[in-house]
């Protein structure tokens, strides 16, 4: 299972550096099912790149060689890459790198010009597609901005807490190898959950009163929660539908409001990857037919 904690290419694209803002140069791969490349994903539509920056979205069924593309896995939805036709993300890292030995992980921001990779870590990836680009956008787009200079120092403070026990949180559940590992990642999970109810009880975003990166960054993990996290990774004390009413209106308002948001995540997709690509927790790849509906209605 990819869990986002490797990260070897570190690039930016900015001018008068290696990587310059170029249309069409850059692609970028993602995934429906996981929640690192879905913050990506959703920056990349609602910033409108998708005639500067391409998109390719792999299978969900993460194996031994990475996400694979269709031409090996045929999946609902995936696509070829279109720059190398490769059978597997595995190989496109190795093309950057032929000693690479991290994790085969999407997101990954490739540069056409030079052949390689510009970088594989979500977070960075989002502030590179909020700024790097504007040149190219509309004034209206060119002005969405997900950092705002304002916010920055409280953006930064809570996407600490949320990365560290929300985000990484519920993987530290899922695969905890001892009781006391488990209670401690589940405790604290729990506990932030409970800051981010109360904070959205009181605001309709979580930082600033507007939509922000923390936003953003926070979505996709509550947004697989009740289908995965909560039973897979034994996140049980409450679901985000039954135990948290204002966390779970700022996930439907997000869901339903925004295109961005509902057309980056498939839940297909997400059960697929989650309940049928972990063996150690569900050894017979049984894909539960719950929760329904995916996300509850406005």
């Amino acid at each position: 299972m990819s869990t986002g904690t490797v990260t070897s290419f570190r690039g930016n694209i900015e001018k008068g550096g290696k990587f310059e803002p170029e249309k069409g140069r850059y692609h970028l791969y993602v995934q429906y099912a996981c929640p690192w490349s879905t913050r990506n994903s959703i920056v990349h539509q609602i910033k409108g790149l998708e005639d500067i920056v391409g998109l390719t979205v792999l299978s969900p069924r993460y194996g031994e060689h990475g996400w694979p593309f269709a031409v090996a896995d045929p999946y609902p939805g995936a696509e070829p890459d279109p720059i190398h036709n490769s059978k597997y993300i595995k190989d496109l890292y190795l093309r950057a790198d032929p000693n690479y030995a991290g994790s085969f992980s999407v997101p990954l921001l490739w540069d056409k010009k030079f052949d390689t990779a510009v970088n594989n870590e979500s977070a960075d990836i989002i502030r590179i597609l909020n700024t790097a680009f504007n040149e190219f956008l509309p004034a209206e787009k060119a002005a969405i901005d997900f950092y705002p200079h304002v916010h920055r120092a409280e953006i930064d403070e809570v996407n600490s807490w949320v990365q560290e026990t929300v985000n990484k949180g519920v993987y530290a559940a899922g695969n905890a190898t001892t009781q006391e590992a488990y209670e401690k990642a589940v405790t604290a999970l729990f506990a932030s959950l409970d800051k981010l109810e109360v904070i959205l009880g009181q605001s309709e975003y979580v930082v600033g009163g507007r939509l922000t990166e923390v936003d953003v960054r926070l979505f996709p993990t509550i947004a697989r929660f009740d289908t995965c996290y909560h039973g897979l990774f034994k996140c049980n004390l409450r679901t985000i539908r039954d135990g948290y009413p204002a966390l779970d209106g700022w996930l439907r308002r997000l869901y339903w409001k925004n295109a961005a948001f509902s057309s980056t995540i498939d839940f297909k997709h997400v059960k697929a990857h989650y309940w049928g690509s972990t063996p150690s927790l569900n050894p017979n790849g049984i894909i539960p037919l719950g929760p329904v509906p995916d996300i509850l209605p406005l």
